[in-house]
């Protein structure tokens, strides 16, 4: 059997060369795409996958990766994961422009690239047997976030409906939805320590999630053995938020 073909948004770090890592381990062909040459290439070489450069916020970056993908990778896509994105919130009394540019920057980083990706690759996606997995996030159930919760709860939506809409074609479309994962970038300059006994006390398991972790469950929905396994957010974050 030829190996499939993945692609992972956000690729270079964190839950995405997490998701990056495992796919390879179990024979995919694998590209990541994301914004920084150098992080990319770097992570391409550990882990032995393929890399391009693309900010995937952008329709044309979006389509020339895709197109790419498909010229010399191979004509169909297997797995498509939207891990890209970032976290932000409008900032309290902010001006309303400072308040929309901040909203439009969270967003389209969390859920526009999704969207983009997903419409961009849905002329090659395999039929039957496509998987796409969009990564959400605890916030879009806590309601704690402000921009990027309603950006995350959005890539629920979005998974939703294309999950209705692919279905019938033997595609599956879910999302997993990661609750405290220490080891990324996500945090920026990093927790105080306060800040981050706060987040631990609050989950039964009694310590953050790790990378690899949140990686698994997306190997998992994106398996051959998830193929009743549709319009599901599969949450993992320890027991700290439980699901719908």
């Amino acid at each position: 059997m030829d190996a499939r073909i993945a692609v992972v948004t956000g690729g270079g770090t964190g839950i995405g060369r997490a998701v990056a890592a495992a796919l390879a381990g179990q024979g995919d062909e694998v590209v990541i795409l994301g914004r920084r040459a150098e992080v990319l290439e770097r992570a391409a070489a550990e882990l032995g996958v393929r890399w391009r450069q693309a900010d995937v916020t952008r329709r044309q970056d979006v389509q020339a990766a895709v197109d790419w993908v498909v010229a010399e990778v191979g004509p169909t896509i297997d797995v498509l994961v939207n891990n890209a994105g970032g976290a932000g919130g409008v900032p309290a009394g902010a001006p309303l422009e400072e308040a929309e540019r901040v909203w439009d920057e969270v967003v389209d980083g969390n859920l526009k690239s999704a969207f983009l990706m997903a419409w961009a690759t849905l002329p090659h996606l395999r039929r039957p047997g496509g998987r796409i997995v969009n990564v959400s996030s605890v916030a879009a159930y806590s309601g704690r976030g402000g921009a990027y919760t309603a950006a995350k709860a959005g890539v629920a939506g979005l998974t939703y409906w294309l999950a209705l809409d692919l279905g019938p074609e033997g595609v599956t479309v879910n999302a997993v939805a990661p609750g405290f994962i220490e080891d990324t970038g996500f945090f920026g300059g990093g927790l105080t320590p306060e800040g981050r006994q706060s987040r631990v006390g609050q989950i039964p398991a009694g310590r953050p999630g790790r990378p690899e972790e949140i990686a698994a469950a997306v190997a998992y929905l994106a398996s051959p053995g998830a193929a009743y396994v549709n319009g599901e957010v599969h949450h993992v974050n320890g027991g700290w938020l439980f699901g719908r």
